[in-house]
């Protein structure tokens, strides 16, 4: 069963798409702010994580920045998840290290489709 770290601030977004996650079949574990979500992830190493953007204490941006810096960490994929849909905003998630960009409100059903993609990548590098 993959691990899924899914950063995120607001509550009701995280309790939602977590719970359907994990009827997907995914073990979730959470975090509400780009700091404790950059310290969950040394320590639990996810399969994969899905990052707000706009977060307290951290942004999702820098967690990004500093998750693909750290050796043990770098490998694993990250997908931007937020409500900032703009051209620039997918091209600053890339930047930032984002493995794939998606825009909220979650579409469950591309968004699974992207978790898939990604975690088929990772097992194959």
């Amino acid at each position: 069963m993959p691990t899924i770290l899914l950063v995120e601030d607001n509550e009701m977004n995280r309790d939602m798409l977590s719970r359907r996650l994990e009827r997907k079949g995914f073990r979730v574990l959470t975090a509400e702010d780009g700091q404790l979500g950059v310290d969950l992830a040394i320590q639990e190493l996810p399969d994969l994580i899905l990052m707000d953007m706009s977060l307290p204490v951290l942004d999702g941006w820098g967690a990004t920045r500093l998750l693909k810096s750290t050796a043990d960490t770098k490998h694993i994929p990250v997908i931007a998840l937020t409500a900032h849909a703009m051209a620039k905003d997918e091209a600053e998630a890339y930047q930032a290290g984002c493995d794939d960009f998606d825009t909220k409100p979650v579409e469950l059903s591309r968004l699974l489709a992207k978790i898939a993609a990604a975690l088929d990548k990772s097992k194959s590098n």
